[in-house]
């Protein structure tokens, strides 16, 4: 199993984003390999707020209806998995051992959400993001 990190659901929900085809790809490659492609609750949380956002400030400008539509696809053609119970210990360890300041305190949350699923592999354009936890295989889609 794969977790798609934030960005590949935001480029992927975009047609007209300029990294549109590269998360295209590297979705139907993974598919093609049988791989299955997971989210957590985390992606959709951060989906909502970036899709909301106006394009002025690095959103997509989505209004509510077209958010919850592009939410109602996303949760279809990914597995989505639950928060477990040790989320939230999982996560204080990860922002404590690696000092986690600002926007990095959404990653820790995803790879928490990885290690209380038992996920090591995540597909992300932000591959330098992850690289300060050790255990994790960090997918860089143009690499597909």
């Amino acid at each position: 199993m794969i977790l798609l990190d934030t960005n590949i659901l935001l480029r992927h929900a975009s047609a007209a984003d300029p990294l549109y085809a590269i998360a295209d790809a590297a979705i139907s490659v993974l598919k093609g390999r049988r791989q299955k492609l997971t989210i957590v609750p985390q992606n959709l949380y951060e989906f909502w707020s970036a899709a909301t956002r106006p394009a002025n400030v690095n959103g997509l400008g989505f209004s509510v209806a077209e958010c919850i539509t592009a939410v109602g696809r996303i949760k279809k053609l990914f597995h989505l998995k639950p928060d477990q119970p040790t989320l939230f210990a999982e996560w204080e360890s990860l922002v404590m051992t690696y000092q986690c300041q600002g926007k990095t305190a959404h990653d820790a949350r995803l790879v928490a959400a990885m290690r209380t699923h038992g996920l090591s592999s995540i597909l992300t354009f932000n591959f330098v993001d992850f690289q300060r936890y050790p255990g994790l295989t960090i997918i860089d889609p143009a690499a597909l």
